[in-house]
């Protein structure tokens, strides 16, 4: 099998077993088993942390799932995807793509751009000025919100989505947490951020207080007593220092505080070489920052980088014309190859210049007689035998600054009873602080991970707060989470809904319209992978990528844009196309055309939607399960007795 002509194999060498006797028996062509339509979920929404309907926005984007008339397919994307994630426009821009890596294309010829679709809607979104619904009707109840970053913004939404208020407590000055202290602005440019973050305050109901931090401006006990729940999503803003001897020198400083010097413009340029130690996407950006502004030669004490994080000096902008290239190392104590940062933003810091010096465990930091870092002492090891081990003798990397990139924790200064022993916050599975009734939490004060992992919370963790308002049990939640496509949603829309259950005399028959027939959904419980898909049906098609940007060594100082331009409408509608639609039916009439007893026939068109296309005439079918094995998708299972 060559990578450009994927074939399609149902056994692999070496296969003895059959089939399962009880679910796939097959006497001269028939059997007691009619087809039934199962809904499962894609790998991509399964490894989506918000739980995107990314097959469901796809199938629009590719003109499958269409929209009322008069509304574009882009608006129509743009209210699907958007009901998990109010940020296309940033997630496709800076989320490292888990949806990818679970993508079953990656069988074939490789994942689906689904971030890069996801930027194109997002962007189309904002240049059309489109806005949220507003709530049908107002529940009165007011949730506070601690925190502004990815999770406090979600959850506002989505409370307000159902009628709730909210006012957000953000002890900075500006909204947006990591996605505007954290991630650089070439990254995540600040008009796109300011965009997504103002359509969610346009909603109106969403009141927001700067610069009012939580145990310090505003006491919980206060919050409990105004407000009808608490939603926590203080985030981890403070970084931690390097733990070896030395480590508190005023020029060894974390990764958060650099990144948010650079973010709020104080930091302009370095002294001399600047040591970056992790390997996570932390370290990546404080990297490739430390390439775009450079170094100046000879600075006085007040121009130094450590008295900008301290804020006892400033760098005069005029300065920032003298700026070199820096000399910007990156430490890591295991290999390159396993350090946990998303794979390209690695390749891009090496391709503008960046040093990798991995397998070197810091040992002490050297100082000067000003008490200043020197120098970073590490010992090569070994991690071959799966556990680190010595190899070689220490040896000084003589440095400038030192920037930790090895984790963060949050700031629970003055509030008390709510973080455990690792200034972190226990919840349950509904997102419930564990021993807090009416306390939700979600984000990085869980464990630090992305940003669309907090929009994800947020969300579960709000339809617990919705529940708990309305007096509701919070019961455990679904095997998989998501927004899963709804098709008796979809039948709504089009005016197609089944009539209101009303028995009678009606048992067990297939031409009742109160039902969806031979359909089932286990969205909430099924996974689909490649083995159920018939995947000789695809071609090979090459993804249509965004183009990269050349940022490489020779222009990468004072650079500040973005390393991708987004795709055209056209090259987004192609890549959509792409999709294989696991677990869901793609219209492709692999069953009408193969069905040797004409049992399976198209939906008439005036009932047809997506998820409805075909349907099974039981009084023809024999069971002969051809229409199974030719089903791309997996959406075919032989299941409904035919006796």
């Amino acid at each position: 099998m060559s990578d450009t002509d994927p074939t399609y194999r149902r056994y692999s060498d070496g296969d003895n077993e059959p089939y399962d006797w009880n679910s796939d028996v097959i006497n001269q062509g028939e059997s007691y088993l009619c087809p039934t339509y199962i809904q499962r979920t894609p790998p991509c929404q399964n490894a989506c942390p918000s739980g995107h309907d990314i097959r469901g926005w796809l199938s629009i984007v590719r003109g499958l799932d269409k929209p009322q008339a008069d509304k574009p397919w882009q608006q129509y994307a743009f209210e699907r995807m958007t009901q998990a994630n109010p940020f296309p426009s940033i997630m496709g821009r800076v989320c490292p793509a888990p949806c990818q890596g679970g993508c079953n294309r990656n069988s074939l010829d490789g994942f689906v751009g689904i971030n890069s679709i996801e930027q194109y809607i997002g962007d189309w979104a904002r240049e059309n000025n489109l806005a949220f619904d507003k709530p049908e009707a107002e529940s009165g109840k007011r949730v506070a919100i601690i925190g502004g970053g990815p999770a406090g913004l979600a959850a506002a939404l989505f409370l307000r989505r159902l009628g709730h208020n909210s006012t957000i407590f953000e002890a900075h000055d500006a909204l947006g947490g990591q996605m505007v202290f954290g991630i650089p602005g070439y990254r995540i440019p600040r008009d796109v951020l300011e965009d997504e973050i103002q359509r969610i305050l346009d909603l109106g109901g969403i009141e927001v207080q700067l610069n009012t931090r939580v145990g310090d401006n505003v006491k919980v006990e206060t919050l409990e007593h105004d407000y009808d729940a608490i939603f926590w999503s203080v985030g981890t803003v403070i970084g931690k220092l390097l733990r070896v001897e030395g480590g508190e020198a005023p020029n060894c400083i974390d990764g958060m505080t650099f990144l948010r010097s650079f973010n709020d413009g104080s930091l302009k340029y370095l002294d001399g070489r600047i040591l970056v130690i992790g390997g996570g996407d932390t370290a990546m950006d404080v990297a490739a920052v430390a390439k775009r502004i450079g170094e100046v030669a000879e600075l006085d004490h007040p121009e130094r980088p450590e008295a900008v994080f301290d804020g006892s000096g400033s760098q005069p902008e005029d300065r920032a014309a003298l700026r070199t290239d820096s000399d910007c190392w990156l430490v890591y104590r295991r290999p390159i190859e396993k350090a946990p940062c998303t794979k390209h933003e690695l390749e891009a810091c090496i391709t503008e210049g960046v040093e990798i010096h991995d397998s070197l465990a810091p040992l002490e930091v050297i100082l000067d007689e000003q008490g200043r870092a020197s120098a970073l002492k590490v010992q090569p090891v070994d991690w071959s035998s799966g556990k680190m081990e010595p190899n070689g003798e220490p040896f000084e990397i003589e440095c400038a600054l030192i920037v930790a990139a090895t984790g963060q924790t949050g700031d629970y200064d003055g509030i008390d009873g709510i973080a455990n022993e690792w200034n972190q916050i226990d919840a349950d599975r509904t997102m419930q602080v564990k021993g807090k009734q009416g306390h939700f939490v979600a984000g990085d004060a869980i464990d630090p991970h992305l940003l669309t992992t907090a929009i994800g919370q947020a969300s579960v963790a709000v339809q617990g707060i919705d529940k708990y308002l309305s007096g509701v049990s919070l019961d455990d939640r679904p095997k998989v989470e998501g927004h899963h496509f709804d098709l008796l949603q979809e039948l709504d829309e089009k005016s197609l809904s089944p009539d209101e259950y009303n028995h009678g005399s009606t048992w067990g028959t297939s031409s009742a319209k109160w039902s969806v027939h031979n359909f089932e959904n286990r969205a909430e419980a099924d996974v689909i992978n490649t083995n159920a898909l018939y995947t000789g049906h695809f071609d090979y098609e090459k993804v249509n990528a965004r183009e990269e940007i050349d940022i490489n060594v020779s222009n990468v100082l004072g650079s500040m844009i973005e390393r991708f331009n987004g795709l055209t409408q056209d090259s987004a509608v192609s890549e959509a196309k792409r999709c294989m639609s696991c677990g869901f039916c793609f219209e492709c009439d692999n069953c009408v055309i193969y069905c040797p007893q004409d049992a399976v026939t198209r939906v008439k068109k005036d009932q047809r939607v997506m998820g409805r296309y075909v349907e099974t005439d039981y009084a023809k079918c024999v069971g002969c399960h051809i229409c199974k094995e030719v089903c791309p998708t997996g959406y075919i299972e032989m299941g409904l007795g035919q006796y």
